[in-house]
């Protein structure tokens, strides 16, 4: 028997009922595979944590958590607390604190949703997205002189260093060559950012060397998103900085036909540290309690997980049941359904079940 010690925290926003229905499915799973458990203690931080006591998490949050083999993640966001307070009092913590630096989103169509792309169904959009996830744009790194003044200054530096850039390109090429297509492309921005971005070109043209076996292609970051848009068949593993490829992630996730479906891996490859799950969509506090939030994201973001430890099986059993689901049009109102949030988990369930 596996046991696995898995940290909930729902947090904010629809997390609380993804995260939800993500735990329903991984119970689900235990007892169809038999052989494996999942021992899920939950934690209450988030914004009703802050409001209540000033911090999004204990000072000893992170202690907490090292003993778990996975975090589960849901959301951070409040409308009533700023968002620099619950994204770097939570999340980036735990990204940072665990040396998370490898987020991963993988992001395809599913049969049964339909992408705003014209023309574009199941396997013309299949990538996966590669994050650095530690440094960069989110480094952390700046302040503000002269508050309130006319010459009021605000800075914020991004850190890219030798040692960050080339763990994540190779992270990246050896994502790529597992993948059938082995083609990686390095996104950056180096004709007006000419250290660090430059930078990070000459990395990957270093590492590249280490895998001849992957073809592999440069983007400007702009030029990218008219890419992703015209040409999605061109692309398969693509890599690119904190800032940039949080903001192509999004754009993927929508192309796949809703940020609801779209799954998120904060990985630390040594596994020195727990890697932390979550899906992509945020709080979404438009339509929290309404119960019609798209759990697909949760699944997925689980399915990544039990690969991260191991059970593959498992991982591919849940994941052909959420594609059965959704082709058969048992789907929330955001791709286009009716379903409520229980009747997309409770189908899912019956899936793995029948199986």
């Amino acid at each position: 028997m596996r046991n696995y010690k898995i940290a909930a925290i729902p947090a904010d926003g629809i997390g609380t009922e993804v995260i939800s229905a993500g735990v329903s499915v991984l119970e689900c799973l235990q007892k169809k595979v038999g052989d494996v458990t999942f021992q899920i203690e939950h934690f209450d931080w988030g914004s009703d944590y802050y409001k209540k006591n000033g911090v999004m998490m204990p000072e000893n949050g992170l202690e907490k958590l090292k003993s778990f083999d996975a975090i589960y993640f849901g959301a951070v966001g409040a409308p009533d607390v700023p968002d620099h307070i619950t994204l770097w009092g939570l999340r980036l913590p735990i990204c940072q604190g665990f040396d998370q630096y490898a987020n991963v989103r993988p992001t395809k169509i599913m049969a049964g949703i339909q992408s705003p792309l014209r023309n574009a169904g199941p396997g013309d959009l299949d990538w996966v997205i590669v994050r650095e996830n530690s440094e960069g744009e989110y480094s952390g790194h700046g302040g503000r002189a002269h508050r309130g003044l006319p010459e009021e200054v605000g800075t914020e530096v991004a850190i890219f260093t030798r040692a960050g850039v080339t763990r994540i390109m190779r992270y990246a090429f050896k994502l790529a060559q597992s993948r059938p297509r082995k083609l990686l492309t390095v996104v950056t921005k180096s004709n007006a950012q000419r250290h660090g971005m430059v930078m990070w070109d000459e990395i990957a043209a270093e590492v590249a060397t280490e895998f001849p076996d992957v073809s592999w292609d440069k983007m400007l970051v702009d030029a990218m998103t008219v890419r992703m848009t015209l040409h999605p068949k061109s692309l398969d593993t693509i890599v690119a900085t904190n800032l940039h490829a949080d903001i192509l992630s999004d754009l993927a996730g929508a192309l796949a036909g809703s940020l609801g479906v779209a799954p998120t891996a904060n990985i630390d490859p040594e596994r020195r540290f727990p890697s932390m799950f979550e899906p992509i969509h945020g709080s979404a506090f438009d339509i929290t309690g309404k119960g019609i939030a798209n759990p697909v994201a949760s699944f997925w973001t689980a399915a990544q997980m039990l690969d991260h430890l191991g059970e593959h099986d498992a991982s591919a059993l849940l994941m052909s049941a959420v594609e059965e689901v959704c082709a058969t049009g048992v789907k929330t109102p955001d791709v286009g359904g009716r379903a409520t949030t229980r009747e997309v988990t409770d189908a899912v369930i019956a899936a793995i079940m029948k199986r």
